[in-house]
């Protein structure tokens, strides 16, 4: 299905998050086309129908391992976001 079609006006009254993260510091040093590639998703959610400044980059994560969401601060902030539905959510 084409992804416009899916992309709805209501969806783009919300911002759109972008969380950006490798799991360890060497796959951050090791993979830095896979972090070029995850911040050129902006250029996708702008040709979908978003704003620039309705897009939210969460990056503070890079280096930090998944198995604990503990002191990973971006994505506690992305899950506080998207179920409280905090402003520009």
């Amino acid at each position: 299905m084409n992804a416009h079609l899916k992309v709805q006006p209501h969806h783009l009254d919300r911002g759109a998050y972008l969380y950006i993260r490798q799991s360890s510091m060497r796959q951050v040093v090791e993979n830095a086309e896979s972090t070029r590639r995850q911040y050129a998703l902006r250029g996708r959610a702008v040709a979908l129908g978003w704003r620039d400044e309705q897009i939210i980059v969460v990056d503070n994560d890079q280096g930090e391992s998944g198995a604990s969401a503990a002191w990973r601060e971006g994505f506690q902030r992305l899950v506080a976001t998207s179920a409280w539905g905090a402003p520009g959510s």
